[in-house]
């Protein structure tokens, strides 16, 4: 669930070129523990705003607010007690158990609007998708609080950014669309490429924000750089700033990817998706006049790619992020086949040739045909465990930790298996750090 953090601003309107700062005032700012929002916040407490957290769940911090946006029944007023200005980033690319598109995207955000109007808050920033309500209802839920918004009594802006990258870090679509730049020796291209796209960095829609919230515009406002390119020059110009080498050109099938696509949007849980695909096939552009009204109204508007890649050269640890993006689900696949494979084998082993193992050992005396049926069933609900995707990190801890058990115990009781020619023991000495590196890419976010 997005949660919420809230920051100073002032209501000053900003004169073109401008940069304005806090004045101590106070906004609400949903969606904090988000992509885009930790650059809103950043680009807020440079202009001197000082930021309170709001979370789904408190946390006992002096600065922390609690509130849901999925259980609709937050009390806003007392979560706007002394804020003067809100900035919506919350958000979800789809639906899973109590988070759904209608009230994350449409009613809490409404409910809270309406009670700004009350409360007397005078400013409230929208942070929207660009798209087409077609594309799905990820973009058609923003849209329609989009409208509702800007009818209420309140001083309100509707920024609607196009694709949203940064070169300090990625997440969602972003995250794939580096990774697919970033492939050894291929540069993968979704169909012919060609579909046009005006991305804008994190950074500079952070500033935007932060000017946003301290002017007086209103109205809706495409967020995009200041001239269109097609995906596949967005993909190749990622790929040069990764130094990544050469690479062959591979186009994959529409029809493929729509596949893909639909796959993702029933079983997966990253960003590929329907909503994703349609919105990259219609073009994420906008108006020819987008750019300069930007400017014009905030007194900024976003760098072009190739000036933001310039500035900000690429690191070793941008390519490892690139490449282990792949690396990382083919992983989690190898560790959830080794633990069904060890379940079977646990169980299918004859009990006659397990108490042979055990013959002249420690465990010859404790039940190794129990054992070795009660490690089968562990491994099984392990890895189910890991195929559910709840609490991943929880689950590959918990197979360190059986790994861990096994390799001490048999390493002990039958050292001899540590010469076993297929290395079945000594092959922990790598599954174990493999595990450790999944636990690590099982952090998200």
């Amino acid at each position: 669930m997005m949660s919420v953090v809230a920051v100073t601003a002032g209501d000053a309107p900003v004169p073109n070129g401008t940069r304005v700062s806090g004045h101590g005032r106070t906004a609400l700012v949903l969606g904090a523990n988000g992509f885009i929002a930790g650059f809103i916040i950043a680009a807020l407490r440079t202009r001197g705003w000082r930021v309170i957290r709001g979370v789904r769940r408190a946390d006992g911090s002096d600065d922390a607010r609690a509130c849901d946006l999925a259980d609709g029944n937050t009390d806003w007023r007392a979560v706007l007690d002394g804020v003067d200005a809100v900035v919506n980033a919350a958000g979800i690319l789809r639906e899973s158990g109590r988070q759904r598109f209608e009230a994350i995207h449409h009613a809490a955000p409404l409910a809270l609007a309406r009670a700004c109007v009350e409360a007397g808050v005078r400013r409230f920033v929208q942070v929207s998708a660009l798209g087409h309500a077609d594309d799905g209802e990820f973009v058609a839920s923003k849209h329609r609080f989009d409208d509702a918004l800007l009818r209420l009594p309140l001083g309100a802006v509707v920024l609607r950014p196009s694709v949203v990258y940064s070169t300090r870090g990625s997440y969602g679509g972003t995250s794939l669309l580096r990774a697919m730049a970033g492939l050894p020796g291929v540069l993968a291209i979704p169909g012919h490429g060609q579909w046009p796209l005006q991305p804008v960095a994190a950074e500079d829609l952070g500033e935007l924000v932060a000017q946003a919230a301290a002017s007086q515009a209103t109205g809706v406002f495409d967020v995009v750089g200041p001239a269109p390119l097609t995906l596949a020059d967005y993909l190749c110009r990622w790929r040069r700033w990764l130094r990544v080498g050469p690479a062959l050109t591979l186009r994959a099938p529409e029809s493929a990817v729509s596949m893909l696509a639909w796959l993702g949007e029933r079983f997966g849980a990253g960003p590929l998706g329907q909503t994703m695909w349609k919105m990259l096939r219609r073009g994420n552009v906008a108006a020819p006049d987008a750019h300069g009204r930007l400017h014009a109204a905030f007194g900024v508007a976003p760098r072009g790619l190739d000036e933001v890649l310039a500035s900000e050269p690429s690191q070793v640890q941008d390519r490892w992020h690139a490449r282990l993006y792949w690396l990382g689900p083919v992983l989690r696949v190898a560790v959830v086949a080794l633990f069904l494979l060890s379940a079977w084998a646990g169980w299918a082993t004859p009990a006659a040739t397990i108490e042979s193992l055990a013959q002249g050992s420690a465990l010859a005396s404790a039940h190794p045909v129990a054992m070795a049926r009660v490690a089968s069933v562990l491994d099984l609900i392990l890895a189910v465990w890991l195929i559910s995707g709840r609490v991943a990190r929880a689950a590959v801890a918990s197979m360190i930790a059986l790994v861990l058990v096994y390799t001490v115990v048999f390493g002990v009781a039958l050292p001899a298996m540590w010469g076993d020619p297929l290395g079945g023991l000594a092959k922990n000495l790598v599954t174990l750090p493999a595990l450790a590196v999944l636990w690590v890419l099982s952090d998200r976010r």
